[in-house]
């Protein structure tokens, strides 16, 4: 069964309620803080696509063919170069090709978190840096065995989703450093900016 989030109308619809009940100006925050050559990992519908900076050259990666058609519709004056048919655990580009990556609400569906970030640093240049907006797993105990719960009916239907994942605990064992700084949380929402270790 294809999941609700691989729906794009109804997809794009909850976002867009989500958006305007406050997560619009984080991904304004994530997309206006990009900078030089930008990987959009797992663009979806391309809600990132039109808010990033003038002068940046952005490619956008998703693997549903559904998503990416309803992207394109984003494309005018974005600064996107491309759509890309791909995926976050095999990405079709050389190391080293962009100098920033953005993740909008992705890690949570990815198969292999950790392998997928891997792959984000890979086509990092060595100054690089990696802007996340995501929901993880609770800080309260209570609710992350809630999210425990629910996790496996809640996958399936949401298209791979998994609402208790660690993803900040992923992305240090993938070699990032979360710059404190501009970490923000809200319930289990959280955005920041991750550096490449050495």
């Amino acid at each position: 069964m294809r999941g609700v989030e691989q729906i794009p109308w109804l997809y794009d619809g909850y976002m867009r309620l989500i958006e305007w009940m406050g997560l619009g100006r984080w991904r304004r925050w994530l997309a206006g803080g990009a900078s030089g050559r930008v990987l959009d990992v797992g663009t979806g519908t391309g809600r990132n696509l039109p808010h990033y900076p003038e002068g940046t050259e952005v490619v956008a990666l998703e693997p549903d063919l559904g998503m990416l058609a309803t992207a394109r519709r984003r494309l005018n004056g974005s600064g996107c170069e491309c759509l890309v048919v791909g995926d976050a655990m095999a990405m079709p580009f050389r190391d080293a090709t962009f100098d920033t990556a953005v993740s909008g609400l992705v890690f949570c569906s990815v198969p292999d978190p950790v392998k997928g970030l891997g792959e984000v640093r890979r086509v990092l240049r060595p100054a690089g840096t990696l802007r996340m907006l995501e929901h993880v797993r609770h800080e309260k105990r209570w609710i992350a065995r809630l999210q425990d719960l629910i996790q496996p009916a809640w996958t399936p239907i949401a298209g791979g989703c998994h609402p208790n994942r660690d993803t900040e605990a992923n992305v240090e064992a993938a070699g990032f450093t979360i710059d404190q700084t501009t970490r923000r949380a809200n319930g289990t929402l959280r955005r920041f900016v991750a550096w490449l270790d050495g």
